[in-house]
């Protein structure tokens, strides 16, 4: 449907590292959007690095995960630079860290609300006024997140019925008497965008591109889900009639229930996929490159009964396919987007991507222990590709190397016969591939081992905590990275 784009970051051959800004060191709890990700982002050009990839960047619930955000369209406030908000002049000091790391930074928030108030400029304001002006999703947000914290945090479906369903009075009502606390969560987000804009200048100054990822489902305690309900299979309640997951295969005899509420495509597109238009304007305005994960689920989602516990029970359920992306690209022209599409992909997921133009995934981990044919081996790559060692929700490459099975150790070691000591050998074969593109997650490029994992899929607690501190950057690091880029052709 669309032809290869003739710039961007997926013409020639390139290199990056997968880093969530969370997994940058920071003096208290995760990272940031401060001077660690600007030192990040020059070690990435030192080391002849042309993409940086992200994670997720909304809000997150409690469990931290980058994939189930309170908002398709928001920063996450966690990653705003507590540092930047003091050289602004809105931050006079940082109160002592006490109690969890998200109330203390709370607090920070809050008083850095309070100094702009009281010492922003007019053309600080207006600065702020026009963010306003020009992110139509920010109202609903706004006034989500405020409920949200005098409900203690409660879903949704579970406030006083007025406000659950959006009552034109009640929502007045609740906006005037907590008029601060809205306009304080605008302010946050205004501070995020404009951090975000300044790094991606930054690295863009660099020679680096940014490339971020977005989950095809929303989660259900979402602003946009609750604003929007009609585009959802919802009862009268709000509540998902049916889930999103995936069924039961070779990795799971149950499937997975991931929760989240299912599309209803024909009401989306009833108004021309207008929802679906605002979402994908967000993506461009963060990133270069996007990644859509579960990419399959626009030709065919895995719907769950609601009051299924396991996702046994479930039906495919056709997806819009290429109308949804006609729409796309008739407002945004070729869209530089990369498919999602690991698993098992049926033929008419592969004739969607392909009619598409878009790139898919290739994962060295997912190579061995089968034979020639298997689509990840190297020699199978095709130059419309991104290859990866692994992904966040991998085992890091020197962990998955250390629990291979025997066969699985014995293929690998005849098609790639010991010389360098894991993970290089994979990081190696990755930037020899034909793929256009490498992504190389920063743990691999660091050789650390299990302990440095940031998602085990089903594991509940414990995950997307992982940092990397400087310490562990070798000197001499980014100059044989460099020297590997510059061999395999991704870089000059």
């Amino acid at each position: 449907m669309q032809e290869p784009r003739e710039s961007g970051p997926l013409v020639r051959r390139a290199a990056g590292i997968l880093l969530h800004p969370t997994s940058l060191p920071a003096e208290n709890g995760l990272g940031d959007l401060g001077s660690t990700a600007w030192r990040f982002a020059e070690f990435l050009a030192a080391a002849g690095m042309r993409i940086w990839q992200v994670l997720p960047l909304g809000p997150t619930l409690g469990d931290l995960s980058p994939y189930q955000n309170l908002s398709v369209h928001a920063g996450n406030p966690r990653l705003i630079s507590l540092q930047r908000l003091r050289e602004w002049g809105w931050l006079d000091t940082l109160p002592a860290p006490s109690g969890s790391e998200e109330a203390w930074r709370r607090n920070c928030l809050e008083a850095a609300w309070r100094g702009f108030q009281a010492r922003a400029d007019s053309a600080q304001w207006e600065a702020l006024e026009a963010f306003r002006e020009s992110h139509p999703w920010l109202g609903d947000f706004a006034l989500f997140c405020a409920i949200r914290e005098t409900q203690g945090l409660r879903a949704w479906t579970a406030w006083p019925a007025l406000l659950r369903d959006r009552d034109p009075e009640a929502l007045a009502q609740f906006a005037a008497t907590h008029r601060d606390r809205v306009q304080r969560i605008e302010f946050e987000q205004y501070c995020f965008f404009r951090q975000w804009h300044e790094l991606r200048a930054h690295v863009h100054g660099l020679g680096i591109r940014l490339f971020g990822d977005m989950p095809i489902f929303a989660a259900h305690d979402c602003a946009e889900v609750w604003a929007n309900r009609r585009y959802f299979k919802l009862d009268a309640c709000g509540r998902p009639r049916v889930v999103a997951g995936v069924p039961p295969d070779y990795f799971s005899r149950t499937g997975q229930r991931w929760g989240n509420p299912l599309y209803d495509w024909d009401a989306l597109e009833a108004e021309g996929f207008q929802w679906w238009v605002e979402r994908m304007r967000t993506q461009l305005e963060l990133y270069d490159l996007v990644r859509i994960d579960h990419f399959r689920g626009f030709v065919a989602a895995w719907e769950i009964p609601a009051g299924e516990r396991t996702a046994v029970h479930g039906t495919w359920v056709p997806g819009p396919g290429e109308r949804l992306f006609r729409r796309l690209v008739q407002e945004f022209g070729p869209l530089p987007v990369v498919a999602e599409d690991l698993g098992t992909i049926t033929d008419d997921v592969v004739a969607l991507r392909e009619a598409l133009g878009f790139p898919g995934m290739k994962v060295l981990q997912f190579a061995f222990g089968g034979d020639a044919h298997n689509p990840y081996l190297p020699h199978n790559h095709e130059p419309g590709a991104v290859v990866y060692t692994g992904t966040h929700d991998n085992d890091t490459t020197l962990g998955w190397y250390r629990s291979l099975q025997p066969q699985v150790r014995d293929h690998l070691e005849a098609y790639a016969p010991s010389g360098e000591p894991m993970p290089w050998r994979l990081v190696r074969m990755a930037l020899a591939s034909v793929a256009r593109l490498a992504v190389i997650p920063m743990q691999d490029v660091l050789a650390l081992g299990s302990e440095a994992r940031m998602n085990t899929p089903g594991r509940r607690g414990g995950n997307w905590r992982w940092q990397f501190s400087w310490e562990q950057v070798e000197e001499g690091l980014a100059e044989r990275l460099r020297e590997l880029n510059r061999l395999y052709g991704r870089v000059d």
